[in-house]
């Protein structure tokens, strides 16, 4: 596995933990915050400037689609976090609203969080039991 990976897998594989956790633990703090951002085209326009960025930086240096689970997880990942950014730079602000209404965000809440927090799961571990190539 290749150095880069491991770190991607443990950074990413963290991130997704530690927020998800502080997610269900501030449930309706987080609930307020998601609906608020979403209605906040500013706001927005800095999310996904930070997605962007993050999810660049993750495909143009991480694009492996062959071998492990692990490599794989983690470049889709990163294109999943373009796609973001991309969405949230580029789609009319009553689209974002809209889409956000069709997802009942509240409604499911812990099911979007569970995912995250899965992914989570699997890529720290892959990144701290993977030997390094």
């Amino acid at each position: 596995m290749s150095p880069l990976t491991t770190f991607l897998s443990r950074l990413i594989g963290l991130f997704c933990i530690i927020i998800s956790v502080s997610m269900v633990v501030h449930r309706h703090a987080t609930v307020e915050t998601v609906t608020a951002l979403v209605h906040n085209p500013p706001l927005l326009l800095i999310v996904g400037v930070i997605a962007l960025i993050a999810g660049l930086a993750t495909v143009l240096g991480h694009s492996i689609w062959s071998g492990s689970v692990l490599p794989v997880i983690v470049t889709l990942v990163g294109w999943l976090i373009l796609i973001k950014g991309l969405l949230f730079l580029f789609i009319p602000p009553q689209a974002a609203v809209a889409l956000f209404e069709r997802l009942r965000y509240d409604q499911f809440f812990f099911a979007y969080v569970a995912v995250s927090f899965v992914i989570g799961v699997y890529l720290t571990y892959g990144g701290f039991t993977t030997k390094r190539s």
